[in-house]
This record gives structure tokens, C-alpha cells and sequence, in this order.
């Protein structure tokens, strides 16, 4: 990486390497949307457009058939997450977007994992599930399948966990989340 102050030119990949795109601020973006086709390509775009690495995306419905929910997670500074959310208003297509405070938010996220699980690890890792609170959804001769949901630090912690005993597949939806408290108008 080039000296401070110096007019070296850096490679995107150097400036990744650097980690001069993570901030540390986790920021969960709560965005509602009318139900219509290309408006998750079009937020999605923007955020692409300014450099932002999207960590999860999540969409569903709400309880309006109208409306669509998008939670967005993602690294970046304040500044920043306001400019992109500004442009986000002036979008037709959405209608209310929320920058969730993660200490205030209950946020939840769904795994699925086939772990090997022959003979004698079998025991261990229905251990290791009940300990996690994983729901085995499917059994085979070599492998089961748990069904883990919890926060990313919990699912992060099980994928650690069971990595060792021969992580065949995984599959996670992103998060999503909602804020605590009363309802808000």
C-alpha cells in the first residue's frame, strides 16, 4: 500500500486487503417497499453504485400482500448510509426506510447445515445440537441436517462448533429484525 501523502495509485483489491471499506458500524436496514417487479434491483444498484458490500439481504412480505420488506445489513459510516438513504427516498417504489440501532433491534436469522455424522460423531453432534438449541430436521446413514436460528454470533459459534466433524453444506437467509418496543405511527 502506498505511503501516506504520496499519489501512488491503489488496486481495489489492495484498498480491500486494507480494509478500507469496513468501518466497524454495523448498520440493519429496514426498508418498505410497494410489492412491485425490479424494485429490489434497483436499491440493491444503488448501494452496488456507491461500493457498499451488502452482508445479508432478506425480502418477504409484510402484513400488507402490497408491501415488501427488504432488511439490509451492512458495513459502513454514518455519513455515508445517510447520503445512500436519501437517494433510497427518491426512489418510487419505497416507502418508509428505518437504519435500526442493532442494541434496540431484535434481529434473527435462519441455518441450515449438513453436518457428516457417522458411527460415533453422531452422538456428539445431536450433542452439540441440543446445546444450541438446533432442531434436526433430516437423518441419513452419514449425515443430519440441524435447523439453527439465533443471532449471527450464535449461528457463527455452531458453524465453529461443527466445522470439525465435516461440514458438508450450509445455508443461511441473512438477517432480519425489527425494532423493540411500542409501535411507532
Amino acid at each position: 500500500m502506498g505511503e501516506p501523502g504520496t499519489k501512488e495509485l491503489l488496486s481495489l483489491e489492495e484498498l480491500e486487503a486494507a480494509g478500507s471499506f469496513r468501518t466497524g458500524r454495523k448498520h440493519i436496514l429496514s426498508i418498505l417497499v410497494e410489492n412491485k417487479p425490479g424494485a429490489l434491483t434497483r436499491i440493491t444498484g444503488l448501494f452496488a453504485r456507491r461500493g457498499f458490500n451488502i452482508d445479508t439481504l432478506a425480502v418477504g412480505p409484510t402484513d400488507d400482500e402490497t408491501i415488501s420488506r427488504i432488511t439490509l445489513t451492512l458495513d459502513g459510516a454514518v455519513q455515508s448510509i445517510d447520503q445512500v438513504t436519501k437517494q433510497l427516498h427518491k426512489l418510487v417504489n419505497v416507502l418508509k426506510i428505518r437504519d435500526l440501532e442493532p442494541t434496540e433491534t431484535m434481529a434473527r436469522e435462519l441455518a441450515l447445515f449438513k453436518i457428516s455424522a457417522d458411527g460415533g460423531s453422531r452422538a456428539e453432534v445431536m450433542q452439540v445440537c441440543e446445546i444450541f438449541r438446533a432442531k434436526i430436521v433430516d437423518v441419513s446413514k452419514r449425515t443430519l441436517v440441524a435447523e439453527v436460528t439465533g443471532t449471527q454470533e450464535k449461528i457463527d459459534a455452531f458453524e465453529r462448533l461443527v466445522r470439525p466433524f465435516g461440514l458438508v453444506e450450509m445455508a443461511r437467509t441473512g438477517e432480519i429484525a425489527i425494532a423493540r418496543g411500542r409501535a411507532e405511527t
